[in-house]
């Protein structure tokens, strides 16, 4: 597939509806995972204009900073710690509205408000987790969850 995107105005759920097969289309045939993160975080960013956008990847009991969009990262994140090393802890979609409202939230800058962390999963293990930021409150809801929840079960480890 050609590396351009057609970037789609409209609704949530219609911008994700024009992304899905997009992003698909850039993941066939290629079996280079970092690629594949690499062109998954890009395509979201161009989308969404998210304010970080990357992904996290299981190495023995830390999360390590994956390919991402947007400015410097933290680097490693324990299990439980901030929303990325809960949304591992727990397994499941993590919605944050607020991070500064959130228990033990990791500051990786200051002009993140709001945050979903979605789990990578494969055979019932978690490998990653990708996460979205934005320097707007209350950015997402149950639309991305089920978006993103689609978008990452994509992403295959070989």
């Amino acid at each position: 597939m050609a590396e351009d995107l057609n970037i789609i105005q409209g609704s949530k759920s219609d911008q994700y509806q024009a992304l899905i097969p997009q992003i698909s289309g850039l993941l066939t045939g290629e079996n280079n995972l970092i690629a594949n993160l690499a062109n998954t975080a890009a395509a979201l960013k161009e989308q969404f204009g998210w304010f970080w956008v990357g992904f996290y990847l299981v190495d023995q009991n830390e999360l390590v900073l994956g390919p991402f969009q947007g400015p410097v990262a933290c680097t490693r994140i324990q299990k439980g710690r901030g929303v990325c090393g809960s949304s591992w802890k727990e397994g499941r979609t993590l919605i944050v509205p607020d991070v500064e409202k959130f228990p033990g939230h990791i500051a990786c800058s200051s002009l993140s408000k709001s945050e979903i962390v979605v789990p990578l999963v494969k055979d019932g293990l978690i490998w990653g987790v990708l996460d979205v930021d934005s320097s707007d409150y209350d950015q997402f809801d149950d639309i991305d969850q089920h978006y993103l929840e689609q978008i990452v079960a994509l992403l295959k480890i070989v």
